[in-house]
């Protein structure tokens, strides 16, 4: 058996902490790449109508819900004090991956029964569906709906 000197152990070391470091800074390449965690470009700017567009957005009173079944997704505003449904005169939606942009789509949506309908071919796993709905008296809706698309 060989012995083990100094210049083993501090060959062995180096190439330890070189494979240790090496993985995290390509993790850490890969994490900022796809995801730059950035919601608007100017946090400051975005916040000064805030307030009064929440509270005009609340006083809609509307509820939210999204489903997937496969080839379509649906999305249902409803009244929340009745139930019944909510006067949507306009919706865009962006969907896309909760950690990457790159398969981000715009569903075409149509309108029938109450609920918003489009054909989408989503893949397992955690999307966001980031939506603007406009109201009949032109308020603005917005809001981000968490969609899990199981197998």
């Amino acid at each position: 058996m060989r012995e083990i000197t100094g210049r083993t152990v501090l060959f062995a070391m180096l190439g330890f902490f070189g494979i240790i470091i090496a993985v995290n800074l390509t993790m850490a390449f890969f994490a900022v790449r796809t995801f730059s965690g950035l919601e608007v470009q100017n946090s400051y700017d975005a916040s000064q109508g805030y307030d009064a567009a929440r509270d005009a957005q609340l006083a809609l009173g509307w509820d939210v819900t999204a489903a997937y079944e496969p080839g379509e997704l649906r999305i249902a505003f409803t009244n929340a004090a009745d139930g019944s449904p909510a006067d949507v005169a306009d919706l865009t939606a962006l969907v896309g991956w909760a950690t990457s942009v790159r398969d981000d789509f715009t569903p075409d949506f149509t309108y029938s029964d109450g609920v918003f309908r489009a054909p989408a071919q989503m893949e397992p796993g955690n999307w966001n569906i980031r939506l603007t709905a406009t109201a009949a008296d032109g308020t603005t809706f917005r809001q981000r709906l968490p969609l899990l698309v199981e197998e």
